[in-house]
């Protein structure tokens, strides 16, 4: 089998058990309890604070008590605090403060040792050499997704990887850093069907799958997908993310190998909200060194979104990232006081205008640098319009819908979302964003 792991793409031989080699068994959680001072673990999102502070609001695992709020340090001791059971964590609703301490890699198995991509393939038959053979366009052709014995063993070997490194967030949940160093590394915070969920002060690095799907009949060209984000929000309600970093770390999607002349990506999201998840709340927080950072909807056939997805995005910073920030179907998202800080690489859009979507997007500044227009920062995914207002580009007005307009013709935007935000605590005049979301936004500002 070719080895590959998520370290380093250009070093997929690395596999991580050599990061992590002589690691100790991990010791129990430690319980808190309220006499140890942690200003903001308890906090609750505000009133009126974006699209999370509606209805019943978010106030996560604030109500714990001392036997339900802990500290950990390692993936054990992390599904142990979400309820002892990764598997039925997501349905446990029993309010929870949970403080990480630490780097936490979660390609790590009970006893602490390190797992890599090899081990989530023993006995699935899988290996990348046979299935870059058998799924060679030459052979297998342009017209169909991969089927037969190969597929069936990269997508069981997919599946154990995700049993690792998808952690479920259960509803009544606080998750937060400590002090300045707060990490979870290589995995997935899912909350599926929950409700009330607090993440904040963390860093979120390299969600990478071991084994992406490749589709020939994704765009002419074909493309590699992969699975796992950061966090995904699935069928969840009334979730607040705050004070976060999100990032590839050392294994950015620019280094990946080509494989049939495409980029071998293993990255997918790194904040996605689908499903009809509702009420959602993302301030203050670092999206970097990323391709497709924010998803919001499904799919254009979904049937349940619609009449969902409220969210707003706030003095949030997008730096080095390629698109979606965030790419939007059906719901109505306020994007607004956030700073896009366009990088010399692979750019294609920020904010993607997908079918039902309306997005209202005001008070933004955005950075572009030399040879690319401002007519790219929005993207027509067949939606019909947007609010834009007192966005700056480079530090001067910004008609975003204007210049898009001039350079599509054919796939114009009208200007009008049909709503207004209401919900905005907090508004910054919007030339004053670089140096305020520069100096307060992601892991380690609390």
């Amino acid at each position: 089998m070719r080895p590959h792991r998520r370290l380093r793409a250009a070093a997929l031989p690395v596999l991580c058990s050599l990061a992590l080699a002589g690691a100790v068994a991990p010791a129990a959680a430690t319980p808190v309890g309220d006499h140890r001072p942690t200003p903001f673990g308890r906090a609750a999102l505000p009133t009126s604070d974006g699209w999370g502070s509606a209805t019943t609001g978010t106030t996560g695992g604030s109500a714990a008590d001392a036997a339900h709020t802990t500290v950990v340090r390692t993936r054990a001791e992390l599904v142990a605090a979400l309820g002892g059971d990764n598997a039925a964590n997501g349905s446990n609703a029993t309010p929870k403060l949970v403080y990480v301490a630490g780097t936490i890699d979660l390609n790590t198995d009970d006893s602490g040792h390190a797992l890599g991509c090899d081990d989530y393939a023993a006995g699935t038959g899988y290996t990348l050499d046979a299935y870059l053979a058998a799924y060679d366009p030459a052979v297998w052709g342009r017209t169909a997704e991969p089927t037969g014995e190969l597929e069936t063993a990269r997508v069981a070997a997919q599946k154990a990887q995700a049993r690792q490194i998808q952690i479920a967030v259960g509803s009544n949940t606080t998750l937060v850093g400590l002090g300045r160093n707060a990490r979870l590394l290589g995995g997935n915070l899912l909350v599926k069907k929950a409700d009330n969920v607090i993440v904040r002060n963390l860093t979120l690095e390299d969600a990478a799958d071991c084994f992406p799907q490749w589709d020939p009949t994704d765009t002419a060209v074909g493309n590699w997908n992969s699975e796992y984000d950061s966090i995904t929000l699935y069928t969840a309600t009334h979730v607040w993310v705050d004070h976060s970093t999100f990032t590839d770390g050392a294994n950015q999607d620019a280094d990946q190998p080509l494989y049939f002349d495409r980029p071998y990506q293993v990255h997918d999201g790194q904040l996605d909200i689908t499903n009809a998840s509702d009420y959602v709340t993302a301030s203050w927080n670092v999206f970097k060194d990323h391709d497709k950072t924010n998803l919001v909807g499904s799919s254009n056939s979904s049937t349940t979104d619609p009449g969902h997805l409220r969210v707003t995005f706030h003095h949030n910073l997008w730096q080095n990232t390629g698109q979606r920030a965030p790419r939007v179907r059906f719901g109505q998202v306020d994007v607004y006081n956030n700073v896009y800080a366009v990088g010399t690489g692979a750019y294609e859009y920020s904010i993607g205008v997908g079918k039902g979507s309306q997005i209202v997007a005001e008070h933004n500044y955005v950075r572009l640098p030399s040879g690319v227009p401002a007519s790219k920062v929005l993207y027509n995914w067949g939606g019909t319009g947007l609010t834009a207002a007192d966005n700056l580009v480079n530090g001067r007005p910004g008609d975003l819908i204007g210049a898009f307009n001039t350079a599509n013709p054919a796939t114009p935007l009208g200007t009008s979302a049909g709503w207004t935000p209401t919900l905005r605590r907090e508004v910054t005049p919007t030339v004053a964003l670089p140096w305020v979301v520069g100096a307060r936004a992601g892991a380690g500002r609390l």
